[in-house]
């Protein structure tokens, strides 16, 4: 496919693409664009008659493409999936009662990141698909596979990575004198972002107040996650103080700044972007589609790179985001609905849909070798970057207490520390006394 069509086809279907869908782990976007309305198809296709619910109608025309894809391959062994999309929470609420009940379960569903925990606890009433992960289990990304798996099994299979990298505005750095390849640790980032500001009053960064992906890097990047090895919520921990110390150092510093609408994926930012207020964003991958989609007019300008660590060797990426999608454990043939799973979402051929069709960065690795013809927008390939830190991509947990932690922190914790100027350590006592009297 030539770069321009797929440009082309990407700017008209990622707008509706759901954020939902890649709902950032420990902490939540409130900005979806998920269907909002039941919309059921059956396939015309003969053959073993299966149900799948999503609450995302894009997912479930990939599903559509990979169901004829892989009745054209396997004659003997033709599905028929009846595809229905449900509301966000319907379609969770829904699915969790047909599992409680052992009735009424769709053979195959998706399941938010989000809301992943939920099916876990327990004894999960989802078939494990460790007996047909194993011939991509070496080209799939761990984190992810981990992302929805307890005990050592796999209950779920992932859509995409969501790695974190830094998107930065290559035109206004050079006009500063700045050079974004020099910058590898948040102490460079610093020092790059007073330069920036002395000479354009303006920042390099965004110091984000209503999402977390900046704050999962750093807790990743110190190996450490908004909660603990039994799922308890650790928001005052060691790694929590210093990093985001470091980010009010930052701001302080007048490196970075607040953003319009909190984060960098909203329309007030897209704005502020467009306008050459902010420099940088520190986003998960999927933010490229954002960027081809709200801010044409930097095309060309907007290099990838690992985001800066605290200290040189730490991580670079974490995973931000997801999908994981189920068979049921009341699936009436689970082996079949496994294992065209596997080949939609784990296959190479599924995964190059995936990109093409959803925008999404792949989770099989060897597609990243071959996709620097459907990028044309960034002034440097993106899979290059996801290449460069594919053994460093991290993950944060999603647990029974991540909502309560998500509201904390993207409603008060980080306005607290950085449009009052609170004491960190103060405001991280303050949220986790908060949460820990919400998990009771």
């Amino acid at each position: 496919m030539k770069n321009v069509r797929l440009l082309k086809k990407m700017a008209g279907i990622l707008v509706a693409t759901t954020l939902m869908g890649t709902m950032f782990v420990g902490c939540g976007s409130t900005q979806s664009t998920s269907a909002s309305k039941d919309d059921s198809k059956t396939s015309t296709a003969s053959g073993e008659q299966m149900e799948m619910w999503t609450f995302v109608e894009l997912h479930a025309k990939f599903y559509e493409e990979m169901q004829k894809s892989w009745n054209e391959k396997n004659p003997s062994k033709q599905i028929n999936i009846k595809f229905t999309v449900l509301p966000y929470d319907d379609m969770h609420n829904k699915l969790q009662s047909a599992l409680l009940s052992g009735q009424g379960a769709p053979d195959i569903c998706d399941i938010e990141v989000g809301k992943f925990p939920n099916f876990l606890k327990g004894e999960p009433q989802l078939q494990t698909f460790d007996d047909v992960i194993g011939p991509y289990k070496d080209k799939i990304v761990k984190s992810r596979l981990d992302l929805y798996s307890k005990d050592g099994h796999v209950y779920g299979l992932p859509t995409h990575v969501g790695a974190t990298v830094a998107f930065y505005n290559t035109e206004l750095l050079e006009k500063a004198g700045i050079d974004y390849k020099t910058i590898a640790t948040w102490d460079d980032f610093k020092a790059a972002g007073q330069k920036y500001n002395a000479a354009t009053g303006k920042y390099l960064g965004t110091a984000d107040t209503s999402a977390c992906w900046e704050l999962n890097t750093l807790l990743a990047q110190q190996g450490s996650d908004y909660t603990d090895a039994s799922g308890k919520p650790q928001l005052n921990s060691p790694a929590m103080v210093k990093g985001l110390t470091k980010f009010k150092e930052l701001k302080d510093a007048k490196a970075i700044g607040t953003v319009p609408g909190g984060q960098p994926d909203k329309d007030e930012a897209y704005a502020a972007f467009n306008k050459g207020d902010y420099a940088v964003a520190i986003m998960p991958f999927w933010q490229m589609s954002r960027y081809v989609s709200y801010m044409p007019d930097l095309a060309g300008k907007i290099a990838l790179a690992p985001v800066p660590v605290l200290e040189k060797g730490m991580p670079r990426s974490v995973g931000g985001g997801g999908t994981g999608t189920v068979v049921t454990k009341t699936a009436k043939n689970a082996a079949l609905a496994k294992e065209f799973l596997a080949y939609a979402k784990l296959s190479e051929e599924g995964n190059i849909k995936i990109w093409q069709n959803l925008g999404f960065d792949p989770c099989n690795t060897d597609i990243w070798a071959k996709n620097d013809k459907f990028v044309k927008y960034f002034k440097n390939n993106p899979f290059d970057v996801l290449n460069e830190v594919k053994n460093e991509i991290k993950l944060i947990k999603s647990t029974e207490a991540s909502p309560a932690i998500n509201n904390v922190l993207t409603t008060v914790t980080l306005n607290s520390i950085f449009e009052d100027g609170k004491d960190v350590k103060q405001v991280l006592d303050e949220a986790q006394k908060q949460v820990e009297n919400e998990m009771k």
